[in-house]
């Protein structure tokens, strides 16, 4: 099957024999499509099999020019448009020129040589880096990009940094955050009160022994503080998750080479590009059968770990310092935002951290790492941060000057400018007061790096969420966008689809144009409006957000709907028996008597419940936990069998009946079928209703997403049952399927409808739902 790849490819690309090099791998591969450049970079279309395509994308890495070096490498997947041949094409100006900040920058090949040769000047500097790497978003405080306009100015160049920074024929040659051991920043190791205990290289051998003796160090970065301990030792491991207030949840791992990851996990070749890539992502990565040495409870319960390679001179030093895997998570308690600065960290993490290497060079903003996994055959973000952020999403048509402020969970804001979306690194969980400060800084930080006064204020329905009240403090000029309808606007906007699609926008929970919770969505959707044409079965949460927290309560709400007060008279079923007589008396008159019992038709909320009837999680410590459990208990089952579901008309809407399958999911458990055949039959029923709605709406495009697409084996199910069925189907790449995707579609929703005049004469103060499909305006 043909398919079009677009790459971007940003760096050292011009003037090295770039184009030329693409050209004759493409025909190599015989390949359709062209090559040209402009003033954000090289810019790639090329059309062909999706097997040389993947070695199109790896052999770029591998076998480009000798004076190239690659900063980022952007690809995503779309419709072919049937180019005939393969062509190198006049290079595109134009006279505005968009500021593009780029991302973060692994630290290339040239740099690594460099910190590891003692007889450079610049051995074992924890700082170094050149035109082709290092910091960019996290030092720019305003454009153009210049030293004055970042952190590094107060670092006065020395001659020797001087000479190469005014020389064009070197690499360093206008590297704004160019530096040395004798003129740039430099590390101190304190002690949790603050006290200098040792400074420079020194500072990085006592933090290595501190790590090797099970103590946590808080390390300073690019973008902000890492918690790292020994991932081998279980004690210490334990101990961070007490004091970090992080019970279950999976850590992200250091390995200190690729060799060593191989060692723990299988990786396949795309897999390997990504660790390797500029971007140096996190990434998830099926675990072997036995680990060398990981301590459990870095992951409990998770085939898969989240691994990375050093991205930076510290991170490289130091690893090969200790030779060894650490945890390296985000420096903060759960729920907050990560730390930046060294005098803050002390405050917020002590307690913590033992120890704290620091350094000099201030953070313009906080930028976690980026979680990325490979899903058929393809990168799919799940956290869009360092190495990707701020770099934009081209739109085909210009937008109007909007900001958009995402939702709740996982919240990333956008702002047009031009053709392009630029969508904010993650910012996390509006949940603490830290939070939405952070929320609002970031906002402030993209309105002066971009200069854009937003005509609109685009936010989520949800008249409680801390981002819609943002938007809605901001005056009258703001917009609501239904959550699921953003979620699909969100997939089109990536995938650069027009007209018509089925939307299928699965998730934990979002604000419906009804007033309840929604999560099991079909919209059939053109971009600025949309019609439900198909949900999921309603039922009660007990406790509103504690069912959260408590699948326990969401299987008790399901079980409620289909046998009433007989619910709580069934036998021998994992959530029932684990309450006590009097939680089970108060759940009995919420689910009755409606209170504190709100109804949702959600499919994350579906997989809580099954995932607590088969016995395999009844509270979570972290959201998506149990769904995690449920597609984990898979395994490497190769069932093709599903359940029944019900399909009836209701009131104009399909129905997605639930009820038979959950009767089928309860027999199967009464004749002790394995939960991995449950689980595996449960999903496949899901991705198999997916093809029979798209079936009776006749449509052939369907987009998925929603959080549920997290989900590698739903996903690929659904994706290939679709192509089976002669669909097309379209997932996400480069934007996370959750909630972080949020804000591009709410961007493309408003933008869509502002083209058509859908929002003419500005009627203010009126809600239009009816008129606009979920667009409500102020």
């Amino acid at each position: 099957m043909t398919q079009r790849a677009r790459i971007a490819i940003r760096g050292a690309v011009q003037g090295v024999g770039f184009r030329p090099f693409i050209y004759r791998l493409a025909t190599e591969l015989n390949l359709a499509g062209w090559v040209s450049n402009s003033p954000q970079g090289v810019f790639v279309e090329v059309e062909g099999g999706k097997n040389q395509l993947d070695d199109f994308l790896i052999r770029i890495g591998k076998e480009k020019p000798p004076r190239s070096s690659i900063q980022s490498l952007e690809c995503s997947f779309l419709n072919p448009v049937g180019f005939g041949r393969f062509e190198i094409r006049e290079s595109r100006s134009s006279s505005r020129i968009t500021a593009l900040v780029l991302p973060d920058i692994a630290t290339c090949a040239d740099c690594q040589r460099e910190i590891f040769d003692s007889t450079d000047r610049r051995y074992l500097y924890p700082f170094t880096n050149c035109t082709n790497c290092g910091p960019r978003f996290t030092i720019i405080e305003s454009l153009p990009y210049d030293r004055a306009n970042t952190t590094m100015k107060k670092f006065v160049k020395c001659g020797e940094c001087k000479v190469e920074y005014e020389n064009p024929s070197d690499r360093r040659f206008h590297a704004q955050p160019n530096g040395c051991p004798n003129c740039g920043p430099h590390l101190e190791l304190w002690d949790e009160s603050g006290k200098l205990l040792s400074a420079r290289q020194r500072a990085v051998l006592e933090a290595a022994e501190a790590l090797c003796a099970g103590r946590i160090v808080a390390v300073k970065g690019l973008g902000g503080f890492h918690l790292v301990v020994d991932a081998r030792d279980d004690h210490a491991v334990l101990r961070l998750r007490e004091k970090k207030r992080r019970e279950e949840k999976p850590f992200a791992l250091l390995y200190p080479s690729l060799q060593a990851i191989k060692g723990d996990c299988e990786v396949s070749s795309l897999e390997e590009r990504l660790l390797l890539s500029p971007e140096s992502p996190i990434v998830l990565l099926r675990r072997k059968g036995a680990l060398n040495g990981i301590a459990s409870s870095v992951a409990p319960r998770n085939p898969n770990l989240g691994v990375m390679l050093p991205y930076t001179p510290l991170h490289h030093i130091l690893m090969r310092e200790l030779g060894f895997p650490v945890v390296a998570t985000s420096g903060n308690l759960s729920d907050e935002p990560i730390c930046t600065d060294e005098v803050e960290a002390l405050e917020r993490l002590r307690g913590i951290a033992d120890l704290f290497l620091v350094h000099d060079r201030p953070i313009a903003r906080p930028v976690d790492d980026s979680v990325v996994r490979i899903v058929m055959g393809r990168e799919l973000v799940l956290r869009r941060a360092r190495g990707y952020a701020p770099l934009p999403v081209c739109l085909k048509e210009e937008a109007p000057p909007l900001l958009a402020v995402g939702g709740h969970l996982k919240n990333t804001i956008a702002m047009t400018a031009g053709h392009n979306v630029f969508i904010s690194q993650h910012i996390g969980d509006l949940e603490t007061e830290k939070a939405f400060e952070a929320f609002q800084k970031i906002i402030r930080s993209f309105q002066r790096l971009y200069g854009v006064r937003p005509d609109q204020v685009v936010c989520d329905m949800h008249p409680d969420y801390l981002s819609t009240n943002y938007a809605k403090g901001q005056g009258e000029n703001f917009v609501a966008v239904q959550h699921h309808h953003a979620h699909v606007a969100s997939c089109m906007a990536e995938n650069e689809l027009e007209g018509q699609i089925l939307g299928v926008a699965w998730d934990g929970s979002g604000y419906g144009t009804d007033g309840t919770l929604w999560g099991g969505e079909f919209l059939l959707t053109d971009g600025p409006t949309f019609k439900r044409v198909a949900s999921f079965r309603r039922f009660r949460l007990p406790g509103g957000s504690q069912a959260i927290k408590e699948p326990r309560r969401t299987a008790l709400g399901l079980l409620y709907e289909i046998f009433g007060e007989g619910a709580f008279e069934q036998e021998n079923l994992p959530p029932l028996d684990s309450f006590t007589a009097s939680e089970k008396s108060l759940l009995r008159q919420m689910l009755k008597k409606g209170v504190s019992a709100p109804l949702t038709s959600s499919v994350g909320r579906l997989f809580d419940a099954v995932a607590s009837i088969v016995g395999l999680r009844q509270c979570v410590y972290f959201e998506g936990q149990a769904a995690m459990e449920l597609e984990f208990a898979i395994r490497d089952e190769k069932s093709d069998e599903s359940y029944p579901l019900g399909l009836t008309d209701h009131g104009g809407i399909i129905l997605v009946d639930w009820e038979p399958m959950v009767l089928a999911v309860l027999d199967d458990m009464r004749r002790s079928v394995p939960v991995s055949i449950v689980s595996a039959k449960f999903h496949n029923t899901l991705a198999k209703v997916i093809v029979d709605i798209a079936r009776r709406v006749s449509e052939e495009r369907v987009v998925l997403t929603g959080g549920c697409f997290q989900n590698r084996y739903l996903t690929e199910r659904a994706i290939k049952r679709l192509q089976a069925d002669g669909a097309r189907p379209y997932w996400h790449q480069r934007v996370p399927p959750n909630d972080g995707g949020i804000a591009l579609g709410q961007v493309f929703a408003v933008a869509q409808a502002m083209r058509r005049n859908a929002l003419a004469e500005n009627s203010k103060g009126l809600v239009r739902e009816a008129e606009l499909g979920g667009l409500s305006c102020a």
